[in-house]
């Protein structure tokens, strides 16, 4: 589709009410259309262009804008509005909140979970080859999700917007904009949705590299619309403010996207289905060596980030760097097969054209134990935690430590340390997993807010870790220590079993030699521990959570039968109702009998 270059229309991000400012250039077409970061010739006006973007993500926030472009004074003042505007540094600044490069992954993931609702059955990640030179870029597909229709890609690609309910993973309105900018200088968003009333599909552009290297000063997004129509069956463009303006942001998609013509980009939505959305980020971003963050040559079934070997000491064993406590700080597989607690049968997250399957870091343990904590989060409804707590299998050979703490199922920190020294005390190979819902995370899903309800629960899994590593570290071959070494709380412990077996145990530490005694010690401290340090056994687990399933029974009960008191009362309303209806037209009925007969009469 061939298109005159017109006035460049402004279409910035803060821009809520769809209106446009159209900005006077020079129509003279910029050379070199990839939009490659090292290029700086992009560019309208006569004025000296802006210095090259660095290819390295933590050096690309230099910047200096207003030089791409020269506005007359009484444009600059239309320019202008009486509203704040949102400079392009922003999204530089605002994607260094990822500080690894795997975070803004999942990220991009989450909106896909969020989308299960919607009947969303997978997530694909891939490495595909940009159009426009053949570099890698990064596409993440989510299909039969609801997709976003014109209003709501132009909320996605704005800041702050959200209409996520509370117990979505991704509420902040500004996920997206952060994780797609702290992997490539560019992004490109394809969405289809569909409703009662119509089926339109939208391309969205946020590009780093155009609005560098045109000098803007505030956001431009370049979108366009098009909607289904039944009679021709395909979809054409929607006119939301005139042609000029849909031909001007065209312009500039084919322009600054990794396609080129208008039938290219189409094209992608063939492989959509009725409704979804494609993200595709390009010019992905080097390293401070000078190489790809992503490594997508090293492992074809898997997405690595560079130079992983140095994440280890020369003189590690094998067996620990190749632990999944490690594996996950590099391997995008690894990672995202521990990123949520449980998924429905019927979704997949694929990468690379194959399904990562999901592992649950519990059943990594031995000599497991459940242990339940009660945070006063003063709140009406009392919250239980609880935590499973064992030594990993590999242990002692891996002496890996630290709890996995999700938050609505959703990993937040992967083998988080609350003891920072474990080489000579305990702690070693001691891991946890729990799930806090009480407890609020960071915008970028990598770390809690630091509230004294977090710093309460680190000092419980302090204590939970002391506490089991002294009850059980001689079943590994620690030497423990004596009691006076437990921590100064006195503790009780519910102990069941014949006098003799008693005394055994309290005797004091299990003799490695005798092996078989270990086993049965094992199989009998299936404990559970609550907040005053009991510790109690598992039939009572059952009947605590016994007792809990009959108080929220109880609750639904009441529920059930207020709405069936609500129901009843709805049946009587419309059994007097319709008693009512059949007065009305009996006095109707007379009442037009009676005039038929004055009628006559007359």
């Amino acid at each position: 589709m061939s298109l005159p270059v017109p006035d460049m229309i402004d279409l910035c991000s803060d821009d809520e009410c769809g209106e446009s400012d159209v900005i006077k250039g020079s129509s003279k077409k910029p050379k070199n259309q990839g939009g490659s970061l090292d290029d700086s010739s992009h560019r309208f006006g006569t004025s000296l262009p802006p210095p090259p973007i660095s290819r390295q993500f933590w050096k690309a926030g230099d910047y200096e804008g207003g030089q791409g472009q020269v506005h007359g004074a009484a444009n600059q003042r239309k320019y202008e509005k009486n509203h704040l505007h949102v400079h392009p540094m922003f999204l530089h600044s605002n994607a260094t909140s990822h500080k690894w490069v795997f975070g803004a992954i999942a990220e991009l993931v989450d909106n896909a979970i969020d989308e299960i609702k919607n009947g969303a059955t997978f997530v694909d990640i891939n490495k595909i080859a940009n159009p426009r030179g053949g570099g890698p870029a990064l596409q993440i597909q989510e299909d039969n999700g609801g997709g976003m229709d014109p209003e709501e890609m132009r909320r996605c690609l704005s800041f702050g917007f959200s209409k996520k309910m509370k117990c979505a993973i991704g509420r902040y309105g500004n996920g997206f904009k952060a994780s797609t900018m702290r992997l490539g200088a560019d992004v490109v968003v394809f969405s289809r949705h569909r409703n009662m009333r119509s089926s339109t599909q939208s391309v969205g552009l946020l590009s780093y590299t155009f609005l560098r290297s045109m000098g803007h000063e505030k956001i431009i997004i370049p979108m366009v619309d098009y909607e289904f129509n039944s009679s021709t069956e395909s979809f054409g463009p929607i006119f939301h403010h005139g042609m000029e303006h849909f031909s001007s942001n065209l312009t500039m998609l084919l322009q600054w996207s990794p396609y080129s013509t208008e039938d290219e980009f189409l094209k992608q939505f063939d492989d959509i289905g009725d409704q979804g959305t494609k993200i595709v980020m390009y010019n992905l971003w080097f390293n401070d060596d000078g190489d790809m963050e992503l490594d997508f040559d090293s492992d074809i079934e898997d997405i690595r980030i560079s130079g992983d070997v140095k994440l280890f000491g020369e003189h590690s064993k094998p067996i620990f760097q190749q632990h999944i406590a490690n594996v996950y700080n590099y391997s995008l597989r690894v990672y995202l097969s521990i990123l949520y607690l449980r998924l429905p049968q019927f979704f997949n997250i694929k990468l690379r054209g194959r399904v990562v399957e999901q592992h649950n870091i519990a059943d990594d343990l031995k000599f497991a134990e459940f242990i339940l904590y009660r945070p006063q989060t003063g709140v009406k409804d009392q919250t239980a935690v609880i935590t499973t707590i064992g030594f990993l299998k590999e242990a002692p050979d891996v002496n890996v430590h630290g709890f996995n703490i999700y938050y609505r199922n959703r990993l937040i920190l992967p083998f988080w340390r609350v003891l920072r020294n474990t080489t000579n005390s305990s702690g070693r190979g001691i891991v946890g997993v729990l799930e806090a819902n009480y407890i609020e995370p960071t915008h970028n899903k990598q770390d809690f807010e630091r509230s004294s309800l977090f710093q309460k629960l680190e000092d419980r899994l302090k204590q939970m870790t002391i506490e089991y590593w002294h009850l059980h570290c001689e079943l590994i071959g620690y030497q423990g220590k004596k009691s006076s070494a437990l921590p100064s709380q006195e503790m009780h412990y519910s102990e069941t079993g014949t006098k003799e077996e008693l005394n055994t145990k309290r005797r004091g530490p299990v003799p490695l030699a005798g092996q078989e005694f270990a086993r049965a010690y094992a199989a009998d401290t299936w404990h559970i521990m609550e907040d005053q340090s009991y510790i109690r056994s598992k039939q009572q687990v059952q009947r605590e959570k016994a007792s809990l399933v009959m108080q929220q029974n109880k609750k639904l009960r009441l529920q059930i039968s207020e709405l069936e008191k609500n129901v009843e009362g709805f049946y009587l309303k419309v059994e007097q109702l319709q008693s009512e209806l059949i007065e009305v037209q009996h006095e109707c009925t007379r009442l037009l009998a009676e005039s038929k007969a004055m009628d006559i009469i007359d």
